[in-house]
């Protein structure tokens, strides 16, 4: 579970913040009770990394590719022109 702090209280003791994002896993950081950042171990960021895709592989495992789309554009005006 997720261990939020208060960043005054973040400040003073990092050092238990950084370890208890070791021990078990993001802590959250907020300031004047608004969720600020987020403090990961290098494990963790390193899991982000690695399941990023390239945009390329995100369009090509859609499930819409290969749909049948009508991409064409519009070219009708948007709205009647406005006379000031």
């Amino acid at each position: 579970m997720t261990q939020v702090w208060q960043l005054q209280e973040a400040k003073g003791r990092f050092s238990e913040v950084v370890e208890e994002a070791v021990k078990n896993g993001p802590q959250l950081i907020t300031k004047r009770g608004i969720e600020t950042a987020i403090v990961l171990s290098f494990a963790d960021y390193r899991k982000l990394l690695l399941r990023q895709k390239k945009l390329s592989e995100f369009f090509r495992d859609s499930p819409l590719a290969g749909a049948n789309l009508d991409l064409t554009r519009d070219t009708s005006p948007l709205r009647d022109e406005v006379v000031l």
